[in-house]
């Protein structure tokens, strides 16, 4: 059984920073893509980043690139999400989600239902 737990979101002010860290619970860490996802209220869940199975390369949205940085360490079965220069759009339920495919032409997904297993989530509010 793998399992995923979220930690590290809270309330900031526009411009701060929050760094989100995602502990899995798997027997075999290094053989998911890992990728954070996000949900605002009432809409749908979007692609935030992924990093590929040994550390890179990674990926981002338009909307965050340059701000945010996934990294991962493998000997400690953790993930973790650097946000910078958060903005209010930012505010939102952070989730943190494990896809086992190997993909023939590509690395990883920007879409939720490829991800096999999902955390419960952390929400993130981003507001003065």
């Amino acid at each position: 059984q793998v399992q995923l737990v979220e930690s590290g979101g809270g309330l900031v002010q526009p411009g701060g920073s929050l760094r989100l860290s995602c502990a899995v619970s798997a027997p075999t860490f290094s053989s998911y893509v890992m990728g954070w996802f996000r949900q605002a209220t009432g809409k749908e869940r979007e692609f935030v980043a992924a990093i590929t199975r040994h550390g890179g390369p990674d990926y981002y949205a338009d909307s965050v690139k340059g701000r945010f940085t996934i990294s991962r360490d493998n000997a400690k079965n953790t993930v973790h999400l650097q946000m910078n220069s958060l903005k209010s759009d930012d505010t939102g339920v952070y989730f943190c989600a494990a896809d086992s495919t190997y993909y023939t032409s590509r690395t990883y997904s920007t879409q939720p239902y490829d991800y096999d297993y999902w955390g419960q989530g952390t929400q993130v509010t981003v507001s003065s």
